[in-house]
């Protein structure tokens, strides 16, 4: 079987580096907060072009805080409305009503599954705070566009960057598009720990600074609390483990393009949808980063199954919109018809550093043989 994502196999190619970094961590003896954080905090922010980086415990809280941040700044209130794409993995829209904020959804591109810029501006109202583009699957959004709209209405940008490590718009990187980005360095992410991480990207020093302060329980000073934080902070273990990670994401990267020009260039079967757009536009394929390579199926069940017969194993991202979840009940009534017709026909193919040339052609084989 040709896993559909083989971790081990991603991660035994700096077997011998991860081991020796978790051992320094070991034997420093120190494992919160330490020189580690401070160290690949710098690097991840020079790495993306931003002046500041902060290390918390997950991607969720990365954009959970950024928002939270901004409220005790007073940019933003309870109850102000965030503009999000539809069809964005669940954590994006979680972070914003965990915040006691509304979630304004908008449909996205069929072409590009990414938030639809010329949908945005009809959506602001008078509540409207911030617009959070998510760059799915490894691409970036129209962030031209979308600068534009929020210096019009005066919003903040809020980057989800949680599949898009490295990934470029224009000349400048993910994380540095925006007034704020999050991330997360999920295992399975371009960049990925070795358990939960996350972190905060920023050109704002006030921003960096209470983001910080609320990750570390509201405290700059030990015992001393100044804001009713959370306990949101990177271990020293996994900075040390992403220090050298973060080393060889653009070869990992690279390896990624690799595989998704061999599918774009070879998978003919038109049963499968290739979006024209998207996938055959060279400069687009030089930026994106390929955390994901989404194709659709009508027939997405027997699509899986087939290919499950021929020993592979197949992603769904994602199988349920956001606003069909129960936990989002209130958002039901919602008409989406692009959203959920990605949602019902997306599947995702195999793609990593790991994928040998030999599974990606049997892959495209069999994809094509539906």
């Amino acid at each position: 079987m040709i896993p559909f994502l083989d971790l081990k196999g991603v991660n035994a190619q700096y077997r011998a580096a991860l081991i020796q970094a978790a051992t320094d961590v070991i034997d420093s003896g120190w494992y919160i907060q330490g020189e580690q954080v401070k160290a690949f905090e710098n690097e991840f922010a020079s790495y993306c072009g931003s002046k500041y980086a902060v290390g918390v415990a997950n991607g969720l809280d990365s954009l959970a805080l950024i928002l939270r941040a901004y409220k005790e700044m007073g940019i933003i209130s309870n109850g102000d409305e965030v503009i999000v794409p539809a069809n964005t993995y669940i954590a994006s829209i979680l972070a914003i009503s965990e915040n006691n904020l509304t979630p304004v959804l908008v449909d996205p591109d069929i072409n590009t599954y990414l938030i639809d810029a010329a949908k945005v501006e009809e959506r602001i109202t008078e509540k409207t705070r911030a617009i959070m583009p998510v760059h799915l699957y490894g691409q970036t959004c129209q962030m031209d566009e979308i600068g534009l709209i929020a210096k019009k209405y005066n919003l903040k940008v809020i980057e989800d960057s949680s599949q898009s490590h490295g990934a470029y718009y224009k000349d400048k990187r993910c994380g540095n598009l925006g007034d704020a980005s999050g991330f997360s360095l999920y295992p399975g992410k371009p960049l990925g720990a070795l358990g939960d991480a996350g972190v905060v990207t920023t050109n704002d020093k006030k921003l960096a600074d209470m983001v910080r302060v609320l990750g570390n329980y509201g405290s700059i000073e030990k015992y001393t609390n100044i804001h009713k934080g959370v306990n949101s902070r990177l271990d020293e273990i996994q900075a040390a483990i992403l220090r050298v990670k973060l080393k060889y994401l653009d070869k990992d990267n690279d390896e990624r393009r690799e595989v998704a020009s061999y599918y774009i260039q070879n998978i003919n079967n038109t049963k499968i949808s290739i979006s024209d757009s998207l996938y055959t536009d060279v400069s687009l394929n030089s930026n994106m980063v390929w955390h994901q390579f989404v194709v659709r199926v009508d027939d997405r069940k027997a699509f899986i199954a087939y290919m499950e017969r021929h020993d592979i194993e197949i992603g769904i991202h994602y199988p349920i919109a956001p606003h069909r979840q129960s936990a989002y009940s209130e958002l039901s009534h919602m008409q989406l018809p692009i959203t959920e017709k990605i949602h019902h026909t997306v599947v995702s193919l195999p793609i990593y550093p790991a994928l040998s040339k030999i599974d990606y052609q049997y892959i495209t084989k069999v994809v094509n043989g539906y």
